[in-house]
C-alpha cells in the first residue's frame, strides 16, 4: 500500500521527483476541449452555457439566478445541527480574516510632499463552487467570508444544479451564511467561461476564485490574464513530520484523510523513527477497511504516498522546505519548536490534536492553500487576495525643484529625453 523509504541521498530524491513529475503532467486533450467551450461562450453566451449544463449536469434550470428568497430560506431543508456548525466555522473564519485586513494611509514631510496607499477591495468576484456529490460547503466560507471582509462590491457564485435542476440546499445555506450576492446555477469549465466574459445573465467578473475539478481548473488557467484567479491548484498533499513520541493511529489517519481526496494525492510521513513508519502502516492497514473511499486512498498511498525514514529531525525539516506542502503537520514532542524553522508550507498543524481536517473546516484559517511546491512562493488565499491597492503622490512646485535635477539625470541616463523634459518644462521659464 505504502512504501517505506530509507532516506540515503537516492531513493528519497527518486520519490520526490516522481512526485513533482505528477503536477507538470497537463492533459492537451482536457486543454482542447475547454479553448472550445471558452470560444463558444464567449461567442454565444447564455445559449452555449445552457448547452453545455444540459450536456454534462443532465438538466438546465428554468432559470440560471437563484431567487434572493430561495437563498434565504434554504436552509429550511438543511439539518438544524448543520446549519449551528456552519454558522460556528463562519465566526472563526471571520474572527481570523478580520485580522488581515489592511487600511489605507498617507504620510505627509515638512516640504509638503504627501504619499499614501489606497487600499479597497475589489468591484466583482466570481466564485465557483462544485455541487451534485462533490459539494463543499466550507468551500463557501473560506472564500466568500475573506472577500466581504476586503470590501467586494459584489459577490457571484456560480454552482451547478442537481439532477433535478435545483440548487444543493447545503450550498445555498453556506452562501447565505457567508453574504454571497447572487447564485447562478451553472457549472464546468462553461461557467468559469461566464464569469470571465460575461453572458446575457451573468455579469463579468474580476478574479475567479474557487475549487473544481481539472475542466474548471484549466478554464481558470486559460482565463488568467482576462481575469485575475486565486492559484492553479494542483493535486491535493499532506506532508507529516513525527519524532518517536507521536501516535501512529494518529498518524495513519490524518495521511488517509489526504489520500481520500484524489487519486493523484499524495501523503508522506517524514520521521526519525523507524518503529513508527513500521507502526503507521500497520494502522493504515487496519483503518482503511472501515473507510468508503478506501480504494481511492489505497491508490493514492501507493502512487504517491510514502513514509521516509530520517537520521536527524533537521533532514527531515530540510525535506519539508524542499517539497513545499500544501499541509504540514507537526506531530512532535515540542511542535512549537519547529515554527521558525518551517519555511515553506501553506500551512502548519501543530501537535497531536491539530489535525488537517480541523483548519478544512473549522479553525478558522483559510482552507484554500498553495500546492505542487508553490507553497515557496505563494500564499493562502486571504483578504489581501480580494483587495487592489493605488499608491498617490503629490508634490509642492518647492519640493519639485528640489528634487529636479536627480529626476533629470536619471530619464536622461535611461535615454528618456522626453521623461526628462516633463520635469524641466515646469520651470524654464523661471
Amino acid at each position: 500500500m505504502i512504501n517505506i523509504v530509507k532516506a540515503d541521498g537516492t531513493s528519497e530524491v527518486e520519490f520526490l521527483s516522481k512526485l513533482r513529475e505528477r503536477s507538470r503532467n497537463t492533459n492537451k486533450d482536457v486543454t482542447a476541449t475547454v479553448t472550445e467551450i471558452i470560444d463558444n461562450v464567449r461567442e454565444h453566451g447564455d445559449e452555449a452555457v445552457r448547452e453545455y449544463t444540459i450536456k454534462f449536469d443532465g438538466k438546465a434550470p428554468e432559470f440560471f439566478e437563484v431567487p434572493k428568497d430561495e437563498i434565504l430560506t434554504a436552509s429550511a431543508e438543511c439539518d438544524p445541527e448543520f446549519i449551528a456548525t456552519l454558522k460556528k466555522a463562519a465566526d472563526n473564519i471571520r474572527d481570523f480574516h478580520q485580522r488581515q485586513k489592511q487600511q489605507s494611509w498617507f504620510t505627509t514631510k515638512d516640504n509638503g510632499v504627501i504619499m499614501g496607499q489606497r487600499v479597497r477591495g475589489l468591484a466583482r468576484v466570481g466564485l465557483y463552487v462544485p455541487g451534485g456529490t462533490a459539494a463543499y460547503p466550507s468551500s463557501v466560507l473560506m472564500n466568500a467570508i475573506p472577500a466581504k471582509i476586503a470590501g467586494v462590491k459584489e459577490l457571484i457564485m456560480v454552482t451547478p444544479p442537481l439532477k433535478n435542476g435545483k440548487p444543493n440546499p447545503d450550498i445555498m445555506a453556506a452562501a447565505a451564511i457567508a453574504g454571497v450576492d447572487r447564485v447562478f446555477l451553472m457549472g464546468g469549465a462553461q461557467a468559469v467561461a461566464a464569469l470571465a466574459y460575461g453572458t446575457q445573465s451573468v455579469p463579468k467578473v474580476d478574479k475567479i476564485v474557487g475549487p473544481g475539478n481539472i475542466f474548471v481548473a484549466t478554464a481558470k488557467k486559460l482565463l488568467y490574464g482576462n481575469v485575475d484567479i486565486d492559484m492553479i491548484a494542483g493535486p491535493s498533499e499532506i506532508l507529516v513530520l513525527a519524532d518517536e513520541s507521536a501516535n501512529p493511529k494518529f498518524l495513519a489517519a490524518d495521511l488517509m484523510s489526504q489520500a481520500e481526496h484524489d487519486r493523484l494525492a499524495s501523503a508522506i510521513l517524514v520521521t526519525t523513527s523507524q518503529k513508527l513508519a513500521e507502526e503507521t502502516v500497520t494502522e493504515l492497514e487496519r483503518q482503511i477497511k472501515t473507510l468508503s473511499r478506501s480504494e481511492i486512498i489505497e491508490e493514492s498511498l501507493t502512487n504517491y504516498g510514502a513514509i521516509i525514514v530520517c537520521d536527524e529531525m533537521a533532514k527531515a525539516v530540510e525535506m519539508a522546505n524542499d517539497l513545499a506542502p500544501e499541509h504540514l503537520e507537526v506531530c512532535c514532542n515540542n511542535p512549537m519548536e519547529y515554527v521558525g524553522k518551517l519555511d515553506n508550507a501553506g500551512s502548519v498543524f501543530l501537535g497531536n490534536y491539530s489535525p488537517e481536517p480541523l483548519g478544512d473546516y473549522f479553525a478558522g484559517p483559510n482552507h484554500v492553500l498553495p500546492t505542487s511546491g508553490t507553497a515557496r512562493f505563494f500564499s493562502p488565499l486571504s483578504v489581501d487576495s480580494f483587495v487592489k491597492k493605488s499608491s498617490f503622490i503629490y508634490y509642492t512646485e518647492d519640493a519639485l525643484k528640489n528634487d529636479k535635477d536627480d529626476i533629470v539625470r536619471f530619464a536622461n541616463t535611461e535615454g528618456l529625453t522626453a521623461h526628462a523634459n516633463s520635469i524641466t518644462v515646469r520651470f524654464d521659464d523661471k
